[in-house]
């Protein structure tokens, strides 16, 4: 299988700490995709161009992170990351979908910076999307994730990652209780680090 991604996405993140922990690592090949260029293959495969997209064995693309990792996990057997049904595997992508969400709108701060010149960004536009970033952190603060290496905590893993990486860690001191969960989930799935933009 191909999986396009790129070392600094949080989504390719998860879905590499994924792979890992199911012990598929060894049947993925990392191919990094440029999402801006159109002559990219990731666009053949994803009709919107975005990152991660799996390629099976068939062909067949599979996008987004979250339907990848359903899909690793349907392959690999059992519930390791996901329960199969029920509440639980509902507060489970609940779960992710809010770590995802704080991706999302950290990537959008961050496009915002590229995209525009600096006399052109839009205030009004990145206190928004910083606002869903803090409501999300003082929620995950106040509501911790397990620490077991579910698809929640590695996706909110990959969330706080993400902000290290782009906002320097600014996160951490608004939020002790939350970094000191960061650093057991670290030192419990070294695929965490192993997964690190370098």
């Amino acid at each position: 299988m191909i999986l396009y991604s790129s070392p600094a996405s949080p989504f390719g993140r998860k879905v590499k700490i994924a792979a890992k922990l199911l012990g598929l690592w060894d049947r993925l090949t990392i191919v990094v995709a440029d999402t801006l260029d159109p002559a990219d293959p990731i666009r053949a495969q994803n009709p919107l161009g975005k990152i991660p997209t799996l390629v099976l064995e068939d062909g067949t693309g599979l996008y987004d992170s979250s339907v990848i990792v359903q899909y690793l996990q349907e392959l690999a057997g059992g519930e390791a990351l996901i329960p199969k049904s029920g509440v639980a595997r509902m507060m489970m992508l609940r779960a992710e979908a809010l770590a995802d969400g704080i991706e999302d709108a950290s990537l959008l701060q961050v496009m915002e910076g590229r995209f525009r010149d600096q006399d052109k960004i839009e205030p009004k536009w990145m206190t928004h999307q910083a606002g869903k970033v803090e409501r999300g952190l003082t929620y995950l603060e106040a509501n911790l994730p397990s620490e077991a290496p579910n698809l929640a905590a590695i996706a909110t893993a990959c969330a706080l990652g993400y902000l290290d990486l782009r906002f320097a860690g600014a996160w951490r001191a608004a939020h002790p209780k939350l970094a000191g969960w960061l650093s057991r989930f670290e030192a419990l799935v070294p695929a965490f680090e192993e997964t690190r933009a370098k």
